[in-house]
Parts: structure tokens; sequence; C-alpha cells
């Protein structure tokens, strides 16, 4: 099979089904590269998208993808409770089969620089990032589409790929490679947003909370629920059971009960065994014991 990257790139449209399935459209078609899943948040308007295939032919596919964020998005007009900095807000690369670390930046880099070339500008986070303070999404992302008019003016906000000014429509990107991250979010039985912010800041590592986990407050207003948004960047040390059952311990000071979880795109079986294992207290538990593995090895 050869190389294999996973991408995941999220674009700021998940309202309009019309317009979403033309971005999607983009990637369709690509040959060496697989549509894996692609999933659509309305209070996000957000959309996540999971491709899988051979690192040349993801450059083609996320070079497209972002060609047709340009044209379908325009920033302007954007509202949505996640934070966003553009139309295609980021592009993550995560080696997943003979291909290295070090390989996968190389081609980030090259989808930076294609993106970049649109008229876009483009910074490097994570294992990419070209110095410590670009590293963090978070640290990026800080201000968003309305706040880069001006952040990116500033000289140590200097684009790595593209201009140095701010692109009205499509706004700016980030694009990284990282290992694999697990976006999941926990729904609160209230519509308190000020009560997700403080549980949020208790369960995210910047606040004391859980090492790799980062995490904040939302407001769902099409459910009037709100919920705690994260990214597990590292779920073999801060587990999905782990977060949950640190926002229903912190949830209890305020009389509020989890109501709801959400898995947005894929997840390793691995994280969802560790959850089972826990819950259902299974001694000794082999994942071949799962009827799906032993398909796979077949």
């Amino acid at each position: 099979m050869g190389k294999i990257v996973q991408a995941i790139p999220n674009f700021s449209e998940g309202r309009d089904k019309e317009i979403i399935e033309k971005i999607v459209d983009s990637v369709r078609n690509i040959e060496g590269v697989k549509l894996v899943d692609y999933s659509s948040d309305e209070s996000h308007n957000r959309s996540v998208v999971t491709l899988l295939g051979n690192p040349d032919s993801m450059v083609e596919a996320l070079t497209n993808l972002a060609k047709a964020t340009t044209e379908y998005i325009d920033m302007t007009k954007h509202k949505g409770a996640h934070p966003r900095m553009g139309a295609l807000d980021v592009c993550p690369l995560v080696p997943v089969k003979d291909i290295t670390m070090d390989e996968t930046v190389t081609y980030a880099k090259k989808v930076a620089e294609n993106i970049g070339a649109l008229g876009i500008p483009v910074y490097l986070y994570e294992n990419a990032a070209t110095s410590e303070m670009r590293k963090n999404l978070a640290s990026v992302r800080k201000g968003q589409y309305e706040g880069f008019f001006d952040k990116i003016k500033e000289e140590e906000w200097k684009p790595d790929f593209g201009p140095e000014t701010m692109n009205e429509k499509s706004g700016a990107t980030a694009v990284s490679a990282r290992e694999h991250l697990i976006a999941f979010n926990v729904n609160l039985g209230t519509n308190n947003l000020e009560i997700a912010d403080r549980i949020a800041k208790k369960v995210r590592h910047i606040g004391g909370g859980l090492r790799f986990v980062k995490a904040m407050g939302v407001l769902l207003e099409d459910r009037d629920i709100a919920q705690v948004s994260m990214n597990l960047v590292n779920y073999k040390k801060s587990s999905i059971y782990s977060v949950v059952e640190m926002i229903k311990f912190e949830a209890k000071r305020y009389g509020v009960n989890v109501i709801g979880t959400e898995v947005i795109g894929l997840v390793p079986m691995d994280a969802l065994i560790q959850s089972a294992e826990y819950y259902l207290q299974i001694e000794d538990f082999n994942p071949n014991q799962v009827l799906e593995y032993r398909l796979l090895e077949g």
C-alpha cells in the first residue's frame, strides 16, 4: 500500500448542505485518496472531513479543498460557536503507515505553500511549527477571524506562507503535522455557558486539568444546551473515560448532569475499548476478543 497519511481539514460551513456537498465534492474523485468521513455541526457552523491516502495525492486533494472553500465560503458573513480564523480553518496531517513525522511535516509544508499561493495567509502549528509560540493551535488562532486583521501586522505573527495581509473573504488557514487527535464533546443539562466555561477550565491542561486535553465551553443554540468541547491530543495518556468522569465530578457542584457525548470524525478503536474496560470493569481484557479485530486478521 505504500505510505499513508490521514488529513482532517475543518472548514467554516456547517449549515448550508448544498455548499457543504460542493466543497466535499472537490476531494471525492482524487486518485490515491479516500474520503472516509465528513460531518457538520450547525451550532459550530463547521464541517470536519477525514481523508486517507498517499501523501502526494493528499497534497492535491487538500489544495482542491482549499480552492473550493475560497469559492463557496465568505468569512465576512460567518457566525458560529467554534473558534475560527478562516474558510479552511485548520488542515492537520497525521502519519498512518510507513511514513515518519518528519516526512509528514514536509508534506504539510507543501500543502501550506499551495494554500498560500491562493492568496491566503497560512500558519504552521504543532510538529510543523516554525517557532515555539506557534505550536499550540489556540495561540495561533487567538483573536479569531475578526482579530487577525490587526494580529497579522505584528512582526511575530507574519504568516509562514501566503500574503502578509488578511484575506477578507477567506481569512487565514492553519496547517500542521501531528499525532492522532480525538475531537470529543460532552453535553450538559443546562444552557448556562458560564458553567461550561468553568468546567472546561478545570478539565484542560492549561487550567491544571488533564495533561493532554484542550477544552472550551460552547453554547449549542439549536439545542439550547451548553457543551464542553474538547480535543484529546493523546488519548492513551488522557483517556475519554477520564474526561467524562472529571466533567461529571465538576458538574455536580453546579447541580448539572451530563446528558450526552459526541465524537466528531473518526476515533481509534483502542480509545473506545479503554472506556468499555473501565465502565464494564472487564478484567484481563484482550483486544483480540473483539470480533472485528479477528476478522481484520483474516
